[in-house]
């Protein structure tokens, strides 16, 4: 009977037409196959996370105080992790395990609120994603410029006068990702941001290391529980909008919900993505928030109310030049990976949107493979070479001509904060679970969603105010 059998199943599998074996290199939506894993995305997440933000954490404590600077950091990663949490379960709908799959944010917010919430997303999310391309510009620029700087402190003394264009820096980072955005997806470039994420936590790591050896020099430091002091370090008007720049610092320094759908679209359909995100979420959130705080309290302790707005090119630490150059090559290392883990949401944006509207246009679709040593085959298109390029050119330009870290920062911080980390993955957790209006859950969110707005209100007008005190003298392309 064995013998019967083995010949009927082998008799069915001749009988198979040509063509129709069973595609095991794709998924269920027809596409290739995911391979992400929660390493993987816990990866993205933290390369992400700890960005440029991590280095304006001290300043923005300084301008809280013992007091407010921990207690609005904390309540700020677990409004994050508690939203991202709501956001893994929709990237499918209806269902969050079996339902189809949505590619971006934009889909989901369009699947589960309609067309209408779906646009006002899609503006938000693609103004906070260019908004941290060109952040992430101006900071990497700023650390390369550090580098030199620091030599020069070595070699003249801390009086120097060590000047140091950014101009051409955002030039050089440019080049570097017009190179890197020509890999076609986040399928493409996992492997940079574990790169990455492994230069963030080293350069944290180090200006760690460099805040506890300032802390044991000792020296006239002065911290205070509500932060710098009316009168003494600011006026009374500065100090409110200080507050306010510093809240927006801190809701910057947890900008990923952007992108966290198009991150859970790289992970395995085994075990359910929602699953596997939500963890990853969770190892994301409390990775960066261990190191912001630690940044953070030990920055403030080493420097006071007198804390730089970056505190590894603020030039607080001198010596050893060598580990802050090593540092701020990290940082630079790091935010080249981050730009791409933004800036691919916009490519894929943007590049379906033309196909749509151009189906027919062969210099739209059409794709040559190309085999590159070291990396494989890659697909290559002249119009995301065009199109990529002029993408960079311009955020590098941007970068030139508002080159203001920490007013820049809390900026995109603060406008984007509630929309995209708050508001939409709430409104989209209460049309999946169908939650009656007016009942308590319903309620408390939606207090929780309006306690956002205002905080975030609040942080834009401290930003703006920065801004434009910055440019009153400010001369573009010349620094």
């Amino acid at each position: 009977m064995a013998a019967e059998r083995q010949e009927d199943n082998r008799q069915a599998a001749l009988e198979i037409p040509q063509g129709c074996e069973p595609q095991i290199d794709v998924d269920d939506d027809g596409r290739d196959k995911r391979t992400g894993t929660l390493f993987t995305a816990s990866a993205h997440i933290i390369t992400a996370v700890i960005g440029s933000g991590v280095l304006s954490l001290a300043w923005a404590f300084a301008q809280l105080g013992w007091l407010f600077g921990p207690a609005v950091l904390i309540a700020f990663s677990i409004i994050t992790w508690f939203c991202s949490s709501l956001l893994a379960d929709c990237y499918r709908s209806p269902d969050p395990v079996h339902g189809k799959r949505n590619y971006t944010y934009g889909d989901a917010v369009k699947a589960y609120l309609g067309v209408g919430k779906h646009r006002f997303c899609s503006l938000a999310q693609y103004v906070n994603l260019v908004g941290c391309t060109v952040g992430y510009t101006i900071t990497t620029a700023i650390s390369m410029g550090a580098i030199k700087r620091s030599h020069c402190f070595h070699r003249n003394g801390h009086e120097a006068a060590c000047e140091e264009s950014n101009t051409a820096n955002m030039i050089i980072f440019a080049g570097i990702e017009i190179v890197l955005s020509q890999l076609p997806n986040f399928h493409k470039i996992w492997w940079l941001s574990i790169v990455a994420a492994l230069m963030s936590i080293a350069y944290s790591t180090i200006g760690l290391a460099l805040s506890i050896a300032k802390i044991a020099e000792g020296g006239d430091v002065r911290t205070t529980l509500t932060g710098v002091t009316v009168g003494v370090d600011v006026s009374a008007s500065e100090k409110m909008w200080r507050m306010f720049q510093s809240i927006g610092n801190i809701a910057f320094a947890y900008t990923y919900s952007n992108v966290l759908i198009e991150i859970q679209d790289t992970l395995k359909s085994s075990p359910p993505e929602n699953k596997v995100m939500k963890k990853a979420s969770l190892i994301g959130v409390s990775t960066t928030t261990i190191f912001y705080l630690l940044c953070a309290v030990l920055g403030y302790a080493a420097f006071g109310n007198k804390a730089p707005g970056n505190f590894l090119t603020g030039f607080g630490f001198y010596e050893p030049f060598w580990l802050i150059d090593i540092g701020n090559i990290c940082v630079a290392i790091h935010l080249i990976g981050a730009y791409q883990v933004f800036c691919q949401p916009i490519f894929h944006f943007a590049e379906r949107w033309a196909c749509r509207r151009w189906p027919d246009n062969s210099f739209l679709t059409a794709e040559q493979i190309v085999d590159i040593p070291l990396i494989g085959e890659l697909p290559f298109s002249f119009f995301r070479l065009i199109w990529r390029t002029l993408y960079v050119i311009l955020t590098a330009l941007v970068a030139m001509i508002f080159p203001f870290f920490n007013d820049v920062l809390g900026l995109i911080g603060a406008v984007s904060f509630w929309p995209l980390t708050m508001y939409f993955p709430m409104e989209m957790h209460m049309a999946q679970a169908k939650i009656r209006k007016f009942s308590v859950r319903w309620t408390w969110l939606n207090v929780l969603s309006c306690v956002g707005v205002v905080v975030s209100v609040a942080a834009v007008c401290g930003s703006m105010q920065g801004l434009i005190q910055d440019l009153a003298n400010y001369r573009p392309f010349n620094v």
